[in-house]
C-alpha cells in the first residue's frame, strides 16, 4: 500500500510539473504581450515554461526522495517504545526478529492475525505512523510543488533569464549522471579494498601473491585438520593468463583479418551479409558456450592428443581457451572494421597515387592509422577474456594446478571468486574475504594493462597524427 502512494505522488508530481509548464509558457506569452512582443523577451515562452516546472518538480520529487530515506529510521526510533522492555534486554536479535514479525503483520495487512495483544498494539502504532508518514508526505511535497510553482510564476519578467538558467540545470543533471559512473566505480573499488584489508590482516599479502599452492578450504574449529587453509594466488592468475592468451591467440588473427577483409575488400551485399552473422557470436549466452566446449571439443582435443601419444585432461586450458576465442572474435572484429572504415578516403588515395598496391596501403597506411582503435578493441576482448566465468567451469575444470601446459586442466581468478561467494556465507572467514582480495588483484591487472594499452596508443599517435 506505501508503494503504490509513492507511485501515486510520484504520477501527481508529474501532472503538476507538466501543468505548470503550460501555465508557465502561457504567463510568458501574457508578459511579452505587455512588453512589446516576444522580441522583449529574453527568453523563448518554451523556456520560462520549463523554469517553472523545473521549480515545482525537482524541489518536490528531492523532498519525496530524502523523506523515503529517512522515514525507517524516524519510525523505528518511534516505536522503540512501544516493544517491551522484555524483549530490549534479550538482545538486539531478539528485537530485530521482533520487527520483523511486525513488520510483516502490517504490510500483509494481517494485524489481527498476532495472538500476543501486545504485538497487535505495536502493530497497530507502527501502521499508525506508517500512515501518518505516508499522509505528511503527500500534504509536504504538495505544498511544495505548488507553492513553489505559484511562485515561479510570478517571477517571470522579460528581464529573467530563463534559459539560461534552464540551461544551467540541465548541465547540472548531465554532470550528475556522468558522476554516477565514476562514483560507482569508486564505490566498487573501496568496497573491494576495505574487505581485502580484512582478508591481508589474517593472511599475509606476501604470501597471497608468491604462494603458489591454492586451498582455501578453512575448517569451522582451530582443532580440526586444515584449519589455516593455503592462500597462494599464483596458480590462479597462471591459469587466467594461459587461458587468456590461448583465446587471444585465436580471437586477434581471426577477429582482425575478418575485419580488413570486411572493410576493404568484401562488397556491400558481402559485408551487410557476413558482419551481421560474424556478430551473432557476441549473442550467444556463455552457458552454450561451455556445453559446446565441454561436450565437443574437450573430447576431440582429447583424442587427437591420445591418437599422437599426448596425455590429455578431460578438461583442458586448451579447450577453454580454443571456445573462449571464438566467442571473443566480434568484439576484436567489429570494432576493428568499424575504426579501419572510419579512416579517411584521401589518406587510402594518397598511397595509391604513390604507386602503393591495395594490400601494402592496408599494411603502410590504414592499419597504423587505425591503430588506436584496433588496441582498443584487442583490450576490450581480453577484458572479455579475463572476466568469463562459464566455459572455464564447464571446460577447464576448477583444480588450481600451477602449470604452463595447455593440456591440463587450470582455473581462473574469476572462477574461484565465485565458488568463495556460492551459498550462505559470513564474511568474517579468510575463505570469503579471499574473494575479495582476488578480485583487487585482478583489478590491479586489468588497470596495468590499460596503461600499457595507453602507452602503446599514445607512441602511435604521435608517428602518424
Amino acid at each position: 500500500m506505501e508503494s503504490l502512494s509513492v507511485t501515486h505522488l510520484t504520477i501527481v508530481i508529474l501532472l503538476l510539473t507538466f501543468l505548470y509548464f503550460l501555465f508557465g509558457r502561457h504567463r510568458a506569452y501574457s508578459v511579452a504581450k505587455t512588453n512589446g512582443g516576444l522580441k522583449g523577451m529574453h527568453s523563448l515562452p518554451s523556456h520560462y515554461g520549463t523554469l517553472v516546472a523545473l521549480w515545482c518538480a525537482i524541489p518536490a520529487l528531492l523532498i519525496m526522495v530524502l523523506w523515503k530515506l529517512f522515514e525507517p529510521a524516524v519510525v523505528d526510533s518511534l516505536l522503540a517504545s512501544s516493544i517491551p522492555d522484555a524483549i530490549h534486554a534479550q538482545g538486539e536479535k531478539s528485537v530485530s526478529l521482533y520487527r520483523n514479525e511486525i513488520n510483516n503483520a502490517v504490510d500483509s495487512g494481517k494485524i489481527d492475525s498476532l495472538l500476543d495483544p501486545v504485538k497487535q498494539a505495536t502493530a497497530t502504532r507502527l501502521d499508525g505512523l506508517q500512515k501518518n508518514a505516508t499522509l505528511g508526505l503527500f500534504v509536504l511535497v504538495l505544498c511544495t510543488a505548488i507553492v513553489l510553482g505559484v511562485l515561479a510564476l510570478k517571477r517571470i519578467t522579460p528581464k529573467l533569464t530563463a534559459r539560461h538558467r534552464v540551461e544551467a540545470v540541465i548541465k547540472g543533471f548531465l554532470l550528475l549522471c556522468a558522476s554516477i559512473a565514476i562514483l560507482t566505480t569508486l564505490g566498487i573499488v573501496l568496497s573491494v579494498l576495505f574487505e581485502s584489508i580484512r582478508f591481508f590482516g589474517q593472511v599475509n599479502i606476501f604470501d597471497f601473491v608468491t604462494g603458489v599452492k591454492w586451498s582455501p578450504q578453512t575448517a569451522i574449529r582451530t582443532d580440526q585438520v586444515g584449519s589455516t587453509g593455503s592462500f597462494g594466488a599464483v596458480p590462479l592468475f597462471t591459469g587466467t593468463l594461459l587461458i587468456s592468451l590461448i583465446a587471444m591467440i585465436v580471437a586477434v588473427p581471426f577477429g582482425l583479418m575478418s575485419a580488413i577483409y570486411l572493410a576493404e575488400y568484401a562488397s556491400p551485399r558481402m559485408r551487410a551479409i557476413v558482419k551481421p552473422l560474424l556478430e551473432m557470436l557476441a549473442g550467444i549466452p556463455t552457458v552454450v558456450y561451455g556445453v559446446f566446449a565441454a561436450l565437443t571439443v574437450a573430447p576431440i582435443i582429447k583424442d587427437i592428443g591420445q591418437s599422437v601419444g599426448l596425455s590429455v585432461a578431460s578438461e583442458s586450458a586448451l579447450a577453454a581457451g580454443l571456445v573462449m576465442g571464438i566467442m571473443i572474435i566480434p568484439f576484436v572484429s567489429s570494432l576493428s572494421d568499424d575504426v579501419i572504415t572510419a579512416v579517411p578516403q584521401s589518406m587510402r588515395d594518397g598511397s595509391f597515387g604513390l604507386g602503393a598496391t591495395h594490400s601494402e596501403t592496408i599494411r603502410k597506411v590504414v592499419i597504423p592509422a587505425a591503430l588506436p582503435g584496433i588496441v582498443g578493441g584487442v583490450l576490450l576482448a581480453a577484458s572479455r577474456a579475463i572476466g568469463e566465468t562459464m566455459i572455464v567451469v564447464m571446460a577447464a575444470g576448477l583444480a588450481a594446478n600451477l602449470t604452463a601446459n595447455p593440456l591440463e586442466a587450470v582455473t581462473t581468478v574469476t572462477v574461484q571468486i565465485v565458488t568463495l561467494l556460492t551459498g550462505d556465507q559470513e564474511f568474517d572467514s579468510a575463505k570469503t574475504l579471499a574473494a575479495f582480495a582476488l578480485g583487487l588483484m585482478l583489478f590491479v591487472a586489468t588497470l596495468i594493462l590499460n596503461v600499457i594499452a595507453l602507452i602503446v596508443v599514445r607512441r602511435y599517435r604521435e608517428q602518424y597524427e
